[in-house]
């Protein structure tokens, strides 16, 4: 146990935790794109500076989807080669095709994600197909992800997006039985890792570890999975800890709370990253993200987009008299 600095959490190790969490900040690709208002970007590269500033080391840069359907990220061509100087930090973008796979590839990028669904109604409103369909679509996008030769190491690696993994908002409870199917297909056809999403935010910590544990029987190993929760009913945070408690130790999260999800007016949007900063940091969990300075990018943000930032850990360190400590992990 040691004494909090002004700013920071006691920090009281839990046992069986991982040492360290690797923080996929999904911020300027999932938070953005979501924004009514489009961000220029010029803004867009600076806050991805930011946030490597801050010790994030994965940072998802944007999406290579057809402007039509998401005109916030139109312009990944001229931000992505805004990118090329920040040495260390891995710049994840989503591709929904060989399209988008082209264009990643022609500007260097060296880790790229599918983004699938675990739900028939949600296949059919976000790609316009069947689960089967979209699975068809990725295999030649992922295939020739690994084949491809970028970076100095030459390897692409390839993250695989899983939506709705506990709740649909036609369907409801979704059967755990049918996520591990299209997990195990994702992994199948050459993804190096799955981010499990709680699109709608209505996953429960039993739930998670249940899930979890049905992954690890059908072959998929704890290493190669990833967490992504929403906090519609506050939730985000404690099904963090049961994925922890099992051994995950990759966590998407959202400088300042950004993003949501278009078909729940309920969801509340991404977990903070900051809030899961402070919890982890309080568990005695290594991040290498400096608290105070991702709170000062996520207020310069929110500044940028006309509101607070709903992310309780800001609001907390911004209203404070005294700067929270600077020191990284």
């Amino acid at each position: 146990m040691t004494t909090p600095a002004p700013g920071l959490p006691m920090v009281v190790p839990a046992p069986d935790l991982p040492a360290r969490v690797r923080i996929h900040e999904v911020g300027p690709r999932d938070g953005l794109q979501n924004e009514k208002a489009t961000v220029p970007t010029k803004i867009k590269a600076e806050f991805v500076h930011r946030l490597a500033d801050a010790g994030l080391t994965t940072i998802e840069a944007t999406s290579f989807v057809h402007p039509k359907w998401v005109p916030q990220l139109a312009d990944a061509e001229q931000l992505f080669p805004l990118l090329g100087d920040l040495p260390g930090v891995e710049l994840p973008v989503l591709v929904p095709n060989e399209r988008g796979l082209d264009r990643a590839l022609a500007l260097g990028a060296r880790r790229v994600a599918v983004f699938a669904s675990a739900t028939e109604s949600f296949a059919r409103a976000n790609l316009n197909r069947t689960v089967d369909e979209a699975l068809a679509m990725f295999e030649p996008v992922v295939r020739r992800a690994k084949e491809a030769r970028n970076g100095h190491d030459g390897k692409v690696h390839v993250r695989g997006y899983l939506s709705m993994c506990f709740g649909d908002p036609w369907e409801g409870p979704v059967p755990i039985h049918q996520v591990v199917r299209v997990a195990r297909a994702l992994l199948d056809m050459g993804c190096d890792e799955l981010s499990l999403g709680d699109t709608i935010g209505v996953a429960t910590p039993a739930h998670v570890q249940d899930l979890l544990a049905q992954l690890n029987e059908e072959g998929v190993p704890t290493s190669a999975i990833g967490v992504h929760f929403h906090d519609t009913y506050g939730q985000a945070l404690a099904n963090t800890l049961a994925a922890l408690q099992h051994g995950v130790s990759t966590v998407d999260a959202s400088a300042g709370g950004l993003g949501g999800c278009p078909y729940a007016r309920s969801a509340t949007g991404n977990l903070a990253t900051e809030d899961l900063v402070w919890m982890l940091r309080g568990l005695g969990i290594e991040t290498g993200v400096d608290l105070g300075r991702l709170t000062a990018t996520s207020v310069w943000m929110a500044e940028r987009l006309g509101r607070p930032s709903p992310s309780r850990t800001v609001r907390a360190l911004s209203h404070e008299d005294r700067a929270p400590d600077q020191q990284e992990q």
